[in-house]
């Protein structure tokens, strides 16, 4: 990471704090510049701060002028920070109690991270529980160091961080800057805290063999809710990490070494031929029960919904039945009659966005062997029209409906449940950026959807970047709370697309201007990730890749 503003040859520089306007030294941290007051969380403390449009700790070094706005614990990016810090907070406790063992991260679950232990024995939750609690009383702090190459290295070989020194091979560089607490180091890719004292709310808990450690969701922002568990979605990450291994990327070094070693290629055919097979055993799922009339798909944004729908159309075509393919993309209602958010935008992500008598009376044709004419909606003239073509089901019929809506009870009322299959389908990351960070599932979906909105939509980067909050929000009232209504999940995301993506993305992410606010400090929080990922060209790519529906090229044409 590099530090923010810009040298002078002076040893006085101007910080505007909040609008406040001060003179200062070089090197002076944002830190010492504020007043902070309780650095209680629940205080809602200041945790971080917008450094001339990038977010940074607030022990970042000022080295020229700087613009600063102030970030709270409880705010979304605040939020962020916080959870980075408390992941920080678990490794240093583990290295402390336990520094023979490796605790390694895995992925997000509701709202906490799944960790686990490499060799395989269960944690001792009492005691990491103490040592966390004791480093919060202490207020440790948490500092920002630079260690040379051969530091580093020699750092991830004492610990067992193999991920991280696969990383840092691949990344070549003569230092690396660090966050450090207490003993326990870990790379600086993203801001946290100033110490310790702020990590007062989390819950840590043991669960399938690992932890849990849990964090204060958006609706409840100072205490944790009771717990929720979601095995489904466990069960598909701790398969597709089995995957994972089998295809030998379990992190971004091994990404990297497989793209440098010129093995991708191979890894490539696995991953989607895995993928393939996976399709295919939700099409003899469904062929099994013989009942169904209907395959309901949602998933949130970016999850490859529409693609995933063909390619189980012809699955199951192979089992004999003749799909015919619904979106509920077509069922909008009429500009003017969608409902607005909060913020007086029209929120196209409820499910009263939807004209539902117009789909219940289709769908219900359809089901009795009635003949329809399909809705086509038409974004462009905000209107949805009745095509002259028709649809009817016939004996070997089967319905392939997909959209954000198809795992909500409401959209058709009383079905029977015999005749209904139901799949979720998600972009779940399951390559970690090392040994102790992961890679957001939320930024590989802001990436597809930058990327396509910019192909397919003529949207910039900003805009696709300025709405993503709410987006978030949609998928959180209308999508996650019924994921569980689902008969299956599947996993799209691919261990190798990043480097294809990443191609694509960073120009797109260059465009984005200081102006834009949050937008551009999104946009320099994912260049900074991107620049560790080693470029793929697209032509590995397979034709019915589900990676096609976002990058162009698919064999299902313009989707």
């Amino acid at each position: 990471m590099k530090a923010y503003g810009i040298i002078w040859d002076m040893e006085k520089i101007k910080a505007t704090i909040d609008g406040r306007m001060t003179e200062t030294e070089a090197g002076t941290t944002i830190l010492e510049l504020l007043e902070t007051g309780s650095i209680r969380y629940e205080d809602n403390p200041v945790s971080a701060a917008y450094a001339n449009g990038c977010v940074v700790s607030l022990k970042e070094k000022l080295m020229g002028s700087t613009e600063i706005r102030t970030i709270r614990a409880a705010s979304p990016e605040g939020k962020r920070v916080y959870r980075k810090s408390i992941c920080f907070l678990l490794c240093y406790a583990s290295a402390l109690i336990a520094p023979e063992r490796t605790l390694i991260i895995g992925h997000s679950l509701g709202d906490g991270y799944y960790f686990r232990y490499r060799d395989g024995r269960k944690p001792d939750t009492k005691a990491l529980k103490a040592a966390m609690n004791e480093a919060v009383r202490n207020d440790l702090p948490i500092d920002l160091v630079t260690l040379t190459a051969e530091e580093a290295l020699e750092y991830s070989r004492r610990r067992n961080l193999a991920e991280t020194g696969k990383l840092l091979l691949s990344e070549n560089a003569s230092s690396y800057r660090f966050a450090r607490l207490g003993d326990c180091y870990e790379m600086d890719y993203e801001p946290m805290v100033p110490s310790a004292g702020y990590l007062g709310l989390w819950e840590l808990m043991n669960y399938e063999g690992g932890l849990l450690l849990r964090y204060p969701q958006t609706r409840s922002p100072f205490r944790i809710l009771p717990f929720s568990d979601n095995p489904l979605l466990f069960s598909v990450f701790s398969e597709n990490k089995r995957i994972s291994g089998i295809v030998g990327i379990e992190s971004l070094g091994d990404l990297n070494r497989q793209i440098s070693e010129g093995t991708i290629t191979e890894t490539i055919r696995l991953t989607e031929a895995l993928q393939r097979k996976r399709i295919a055993a939700i099409a003899s799922a469904v062929a099994e029960k013989k009942t169904i009339k209907a395959v309901f798909i949602a998933g949130p944004s970016s999850s490859g919904k529409t693609t995933f729908s063909m390619k189980l159309t012809d699955e199951l075509i192979l089992h004999g039945y003749s799909p015919i393919r619904l979106s509920l993309d077509d069922y909008y209602l009429p500009g003017d009659l969608v409902p607005v958010d909060e913020n007086g935008e029209k929120d196209f992500d409820v499910l009263e966005s939807l004209d539902i008598p117009l789909f219940r009376e289709q769908f219900s044709d359809l089901v009795n062997g009635k003949e329809i004419h399909p809705a086509e909606h038409s974004f462009k003239e905000k209107k949805t029209v009745l095509l002259d073509k028709t649809l009817k089901m016939d004996e070997d019929s089967i319905l392939i409906i997909e959209g954000i809506h198809g795992l909500n009870p409401a959209l058709i009322g009383d079905f029977p449940e015999e005749k209904i299959f139901r799949v979720y389908i998600s972009a779940l990351t399951q390559v970690n950026l090392d040994t102790r960070s992961r890679i957001s599932t939320t930024d590989n979906r802001i990436l597809r959807r930058m990327i396509r909105d910019s192909r397919t939509r003529g949207i910039p980067a900003a805009e696709t970047l300025r709405r993503w909050p709410q987006v978030e929000r949609g998928e959180k009232n209308n999508i996650f709370p019924f994921q569980n209504n689902a008969d299956i999940m599947i996993n799209s995301a691919l261990e190798y697309e990043l480097s294809v993506l990443v191609t694509y993305a960073i120009p797109l992410l260059r465009s984005v201007r200081r102006e834009e606010g949050e937008a551009y400090a999104l946009s320099r929080r994912l260049l900074a990730f991107l620049d560790l990922v080693y470029p793929l060209p697209d032509d590995a790519v397979p034709p019915d890749s589900i990676l096609r529906e976002f990058i162009g090229g698919s064999i299902y044409g313009a989707i």
